[in-house]
């Protein structure tokens, strides 16, 4: 017989494990077709925004060629000027890198402090649970834009800034859905038992109560992505998000617009566009996820 070493055993889990993710995510893309197109979206403007200085054909900031001001889309500006003379398309390109960074931190700081803040307020509960709940409703009550605005300008423009301000108005949703999936998985047995043989308040949450909330906050945590970037963007149009001259696909939109009542079409129109299609994508692969990770939904094509 041959004799099977400990690497042997590693490689076969490796494999094993690579085959499991392939299959999970063919079997994903069999049932969500849509939602595999929007995560093939995704990945490629996140290529973009990544290699955004390749991708770019010019310098979105530097370059201004003051001979082609508001020159409209043709073969040296595939998306035309602005007012300035910068290439269209260079800022749409550089603008993903900004948007999306700004998107992705305050989505993970603001569900992150959301998911630990829910858990222990639905687990704790009593004052801590009333009190919290009370600060929640007064968050609320202010309209997100509002809110944001209000942050943004106590705090200053910035890019991390922005990220604060967002990450702030993203916390009382994931305290509420959080908490409420907290408040059901702790009426179960197990978490009875682990009280039963002298488990801390803290290992009990961690080990027994944040796993299961962990697919809610998945689902959660892609469809603020799309209520993200909308919100930096108008932030942006509203100019008080992040400062010129960097490129985000908020302040490309907002001034033109405050140049003139009547901007030229390329000025609104690609950077509108990004925007469509990246909070298309990522709606569409929330609600992708969401079917996955829905018991009631398996096993239904």
């Amino acid at each position: 017989m041959a004799q099977v070493t400990a690497t042997d055993v590693i490689v076969q889990d490796a494999e094993r494990r690579t085959r499991s993710w392939v299959w999970a995510i063919l079997n994903f893309s069999q049932r969500n077709p849509v939602g595999a197109l929007s995560g093939l979206a995704i990945l490629a403007i996140v290529f973009v925004a990544v290699f955004a200085p390749y991708v770019a054909t010019h310098h979105p900031t530097e370059y201004a060629d003051f001979s082609a001001l508001r020159e409209a889309p043709g073969s040296a500006h595939w998306m035309g000027t602005d007012d300035i003379g910068r290439d269209l398309y260079s800022r749409v390109v550089h603008g993903a890198r900004i948007s999306l960074f700004v998107a992705l931190v305050a989505v993970l700081v603001g569900d992150l402090i959301g998911a630990a803040w829910g858990v222990a307020s639905g687990y704790i509960g009593g004052r801590l649970d009333i009190y919290s709940q009370r600060f929640l409703e007064l968050l609320m009550s202010f309209p997100t834009l509002i809110l944001a605005m209000i942050l943004v300008l106590a705090m200053g423009a910035g890019v991390w800034t922005v990220i604060v301000a967002i990450s702030i108005t993203r916390i009382p949703l994931s305290v509420r859905v959080i908490r409420s999936v907290t408040l059901s998985v702790k009426e179960n047995a197990y978490v009875d038992a682990a009280q039963a043989i002298g488990a801390s308040s803290g290992r009990v949450m961690v080990r027994h109560i944040a796993p299961q909330c962990v697919a809610p906050w998945l689902v959660l945590a892609t469809a603020h992505l799309g209520s993200v970037i909308i919100l930096e963007a108008s932030l942006g149009f509203l100019g008080v998000g992040v400062p010129m001259p960097t490129a985000t696909w908020g302040n490309m939109l907002g001034g033109p617009v405050a140049a003139g009542l009547i901007p030229r079409w390329w000025m609104v129109v690609f950077p509108g566009l990004a925007i469509t299609v990246t909070v298309l994508a990522f709606n569409l692969f929330g609600d992708s996820i969401r079917d996955a990770l829905d018991p009631k939904l398996r096993g239904r094509t």
